[in-house]
């Protein structure tokens, strides 16, 4: 018996072995579009939201995240109104779109195409970096992370590049492996830039979050979105918040991005040549709430493959073990701190462990 709705669900349902037959192809959701399927799996069922608005109104459409532009950067008063900016999105939206940031549109266009290339690249080539078990190696490709945690299955397969430490160039994909190193220059020197604007938007110090590492690791997300027959019963990413400092992350034109923002699902729409930036839980962390990390989805879509790449900045792989917690310079007593110390390290863990299951992991390092 096959479903074909959400609410459905066949009596002989074995979702444990449907997860594992999907795994065991490697070949992932592009593995299954290349297959001629006309009805998605009941593993990529997802359940509607019921607690936020899933349409947009008239009102609603008139919202847009601030797409803030960088040029005059270097010159004090501009970049005055570039840091008011960025306070202002950074607390209201935690999502904001910048153009003019330096990185060449070629290098944008190239690394998209070097996702896409890896993926639709011949199958047995790919195969050889597909793992669940070795996910400290500098590249790994699945489809989704949290295959067997997660209570839905999204509709997308990724691959995962730890940038620092600076991986060998033969443990990367020959397809994909010039442009990965280039573009993630590229974002590390835009990071610390973008770092330093929000020190200042903290009214720090500019090199106050750089001076506590927050820009020394980067890794680098590729995802694939193929086209998908029945895109209004499944999702392309489950609404969930980023365990970073701060995402950078280009998207393409075929759009899908949308923010929860007053209890609405605001599209993100592609802007030529930008980039989007969001808050993530750590700066939320650090910043005591000032900040904030906002949950965020991607849809499925009958048009694809959509492609977007993920620069998240985070320790990482770094041998790593200092301690974060509220910026002691921004409390007081009328402020005083909301989370309890931890590393990264344990912070990734635990967000890991739960998978994107629609809960924030910020909640378990709440102090009471």
């Amino acid at each position: 018996m096959v479903a074909t709705n959400r609410n459905e669900v066949p009596t002989n349902y074995d979702r444990k072995n449907e997860l594992k037959s999907f795994d065991d192809t490697k070949e992932g959701v592009k593995g299954l579009v290349d297959a001629g399927i006309t009805e998605i799996l009941q593993i990529f069922y997802h359940p509607p939201d019921d607690s936020v608005n899933n349409t947009s109104d008239t009102e609603e459409t008139q919202f847009s995240i601030p797409v803030i532009d960088l040029k005059g950067i270097w010159d004090p008063t501009k970049r005055k109104e570039i840091v008011a900016d960025v306070a202002e999105a950074s607390e209201s939206w935690g999502f904001f779109q910048i153009v003019n940031h330096g990185i060449p549109v070629d290098v944008l266009e190239e690394i998209k195409d070097g996702v896409r290339g890896f993926f639709e690249q011949d199958t047995e080539v790919k195969k050889q970096f597909y793992t669940r078990e070795n996910l400290s190696s500098p590249f790994v490709y699945n489809s989704n992370f949290d295959l067997y945690s997660a209570p839905v299955t999204n509709w997308r397969d990724t691959f995962t590049c730890y940038m620092t430490p600076t991986p060998k160039a033969e443990d990367l994909p020959e397809v994909c492996r010039a442009i990965l190193f280039e573009y993630s220059n590229q974002v590390m020197k835009l990071g610390k830039l973008l770092l330093e604007l929000l020190s200042e938007a903290l009214g720090l110090k500019p090199s106050h979050l750089n001076d506590i590492d927050c820009g020394e690791g980067l890794l680098v997300i590729g995802h694939y979105y193929p086209a998908c027959p029945q895109p209004e019963l499944t999702i392309g990413t489950s609404k969930h918040a980023d365990n970073t400092f701060i995402t950078v992350l280009l998207q393409d034109n075929i759009g899908g991005l949308q923010v929860l923002h007053h209890e609405k699902w605001i599209d993100v729409l592609p802007v030529p040549g930008a980039l989007v930036v969001n808050i993530g839980d750590f700066l939320q962390l650090i910043s005591n709430d000032k900040f904030k990390s906002v949950e965020h989805r991607i849809l499925a879509n009958h048009r694809g493959p959509r492609i977007s790449v993920a620069g998240f900045f985070s320790t990482g792989l770094l041998p790593l073990t200092k301690l974060y917690g509220p910026v002691k310079e921004l409390l007081s007593e009328d402020n005083p701190p909301k989370y309890r110390e931890t590393t990264l390290r344990d912070y990734n863990a635990y967000y890991r462990g739960k998978g994107l299951d629609g809960r924030s992991a910020l909640s378990y390092f709440k102090l009471c």
